[in-house]
């Protein structure tokens, strides 16, 4: 979530605002070392020391972390903490002196002055200190830290004659060893841990990708992959930031092969994706069929052709996705290795895999054999008729064969089934029914519609039947309708032509609706948007109106400080 520091007030819930401005008052906030330009680093103390870490592009933080344990909202206390702290001129702070600390408060008159970031710092530093200096250092560190010493042996294992995926697995273990509590769970603070210590691997493994090294970037991703796999199986993983680094390395493994590879490392890679699939070690994700993607990439001898088939072959029935996934990886290796006599055979024989019923659609098309087209989408529906995307897909596909013949009856069955039926319509289904239904029948056409519409899908369907009344400019029966169903978001997106027709009687519903509105909940967020609405009534003119929702609020939520404040804003 980005957050811009002119108002992040808004972007963060009011009691983590309060906490966060208690944790800065106090003190608890040591000053941020700026890592690089924009990049923020800082110590939070509470109940244990906690680290965040922001990034501030053009005073929008783009990126935010903590390594503290809250997982309620996106942002936490010593996060907010650290933007006050960030932001104590402009808003006028000052940061109190802890007791027993001789930490001086800073004054919010006085400007900090700016310091070299750490990057410009170490820089400094390493201009200065002899190479001998530097080696002593890091062989003395390296020698007491072992999490130092893997880090330094992976990120220059290149130059070590043992290189091996060992190497780099020990590196991925450490911070998955940190982030685990004592029961061997890993919560979603300490999943964003691991992903921001295995980063600077992915990167290294797209470095070493860049100057061809395939081999060393081979074994950080297949390592990366292997422990992360591992990890996530008892891990709250719910922003996907270890799933995602998993895909990070998939990927650059899908880079290395496309670029050609030694021998050897086209074996090895070869080798990971046929052990890991009968491993199952990646079942139940995306990554244990995409292997076997991998694997085509890579294919060179009839003997790995055959190894391959043969374990999509092995695969159960059972497994619906995975034996339709399978299938079109070995309709390519068919069609490449054994010509489009069998690979056509074989996508008949598997017809209700939906891809290859595309395919075989749009060839019957190609040919105007529109009768066998039909009769593959329309068993398709049979065929698929537990799966309403699927469904539709086909229903598409008889719209488009009756468009092509000019079919008006069927037109019309076709597309309105969509327009009732389909949630993402891909097409504006309505506008094709206005073209083809005869004039004279329109209006009974559109009133069995919204009839069926409100019956079928009586609170789904009021704004699709509202977009109908817009479209044939009923407006009587859109307020109605509106009024009937109203609600604030409501009003707002009905506003215009609404405001037009019916301005004082839809003044009066937003007045009713602000207030009701206003009754109904309590925070700060709530009250700015209702806030927004009543400025939306001044804006249409309405200002008298509004300053006796002002006024009656006013007087009902006397009591409630940030009401008052938000009221005092308009």
């Amino acid at each position: 979530m980005e957050i811009p520091l002119s108002h992040f007030e808004e972007y963060i819930d009011e009691p983590i605002l309060k906490r966060g401005l208690s944790y800065f008052k106090k003190g608890f906030v040591h000053e941020p070392a700026e890592i690089r330009p924009g990049d923020y680093e800082a110590v939070v103390e509470g109940s244990e020391e906690y680290t965040v870490k922001l990034s501030i592009r053009n005073r929008v933080i783009t990126e935010h972390s903590c390594n503290c344990p809250y997982d309620m909202g996106p942002v936490c206390k010593h996060v907010a903490a650290v933007i006050f702290y960030l932001e104590q001129e402009e808003l006028g702070l000052t940061q109190s002196t802890k007791k027993g600390s001789t930490k001086k408060a800073k004054a919010s008159s006085s400007k900090p002055t700016k310091r070299k970031t750490i990057a410009q710092q170490v820089d400094n530093l390493l201009d200065k200190v002899t190479h001998d200096e530097l080696t002593l250092f890091v062989r003395e560190l390296a020698t007491k830290d072992s999490l130092f010493r893997d880090l330094l042996l992976a990120s220059f294992a290149q130059y070590n004659p043992s290189e091996s995926k060992v190497l780099y697995a020990k590196q991925v273990r450490a911070p998955i060893k940190v982030a685990r509590s004592k029961y061997g769970y890993i919560d979603s603070s300490g999943a964003k841990y691991i992903s921001q210590e295995i980063s600077p691997m992915l990167s290294l493994a797209k470095h070493y990708l860049s100057q061809g090294n395939h081999k060393s970037a081979f074994f950080i991703c297949t390592a990366i992959m292997d422990e992360l796999i591992s990890a996530l199986m008892c891990a709250d993983d719910r922003e996907g930031v270890l799933g995602n680094a998993i895909y990070a390395a998939y990927n650059t493994l899908f880079a290395i092969a496309s670029e050609e590879p030694s021998e050897a490392v086209r074996k090895q890679i070869l080798k990971y994706c046929f052990t890991s699939f009968d491993k199952r070690t990646f079942a139940g994700w995306d990554w244990h069929i995409g292997l076997l993607q991998l694997a085509t990439c890579i294919l060179d001898t009839e003997d790995e052709v055959e190894e391959l088939l043969k374990r999509i072959n092995s695969i159960p029935e059972s497994d619906e996705y995975e034996i339709k996934e399978a299938q079109k990886i070995k309709y390519c290796i068919l069609l490449e290795k054994k010509g489009t006599e069998i690979a056509q055979k074989y996508i008949e024989q598997n017809i209700d895999n939906p891809t290859f019923r595309v395919r075989a659609i749009q060839e019957a098309l190609d040919q105007k054999d529109y009768e066998k087209a039909t009769a593959l989408a329309n068993d398709g529906i049979k065929q698929d008729s537990g799966y309403p995307g699927l469904v539709t897909g086909w229903y598409e596909w008889l719209l488009k064969i009756a468009e092509i013949q000019h079919d008006t009856e069927r037109i019309i069955l076709y597309a309105r089934h969509l327009l009732l039926e389909s949630y993402n319509p891909k097409r504006d289904y309505y506008q094709i029914l206005k073209e083809t239904v005869p004039p004279e029948e329109w209006t009974d056409f559109v009133e069995a519609i919204v009839q069926e519409t409100l019956e079928r899908k009586p609170y789904y369907g009021v704004d699709f039947v509202a977009s109908i009344f817009v479209r044939e400019e009923w407006w009587s029966r859109l307020f109605e309708l509106v009024k009937k169903e109203c609600s604030l978001d409501r009003l707002a997106k009905y506003e215009k032509p609404l405001a037009k027709h019916f301005p004082s009687e839809f003044i009066d519903l937003y007045a009713e609706r602000i207030i009701e509105y206003v009754d109904d909940r309590v925070g700060r967020k709530y009250y700015r948007t209702a806030c927004r609405y009543i400025r939306k009534m001044i804006k249409l003119g309405a200002k008298d109106k509004a300053d006796e929702v002002i006024s009656q609020l006013r007087q009902t939520h006397y009591r409630k400080k940030a009401l008052m404040e938000e009221l005092d804003n308009v």
